[in-house]
């Protein structure tokens, strides 16, 4: 039976706990990172990169995260392959 806790987290590689803990680092990025643009918008000389930089930031983070889990996807597919074929 489906599991609505686990079933995204071990898609992406992940246990419930770690997947909680990435998201809830992304996540909380972006709450600080709007906040500070909120900021700006009110007082331009504040946080006058920060946005920009907090969004360069997680947009790294996200393309090597996806990296690293569709390496281990290949990896995970490579070693499938030669279980079935002994």
């Amino acid at each position: 039976m489906a599991n609505p806790f686990l079933d995204h987290p071990n898609d992406v590689g992940e246990t419930y706990l770690g997947h909680m803990g990435h998201a809830g680092k992304i996540g909380g990025a972006m709450i600080l990172g709007g906040l500070a643009c909120l900021l700006h918008g009110i007082f331009p000389f504040l946080f006058v990169t920060t946005g920009s930089e907090t969004i360069k930031t997680l947009s790294e983070t996200c393309a090597a995260r996806r990296a690293l889990m569709a390496k281990a996807a290949a990896q995970h597919a490579a070693t499938e392959a030669r279980v079935s074929r002994a």
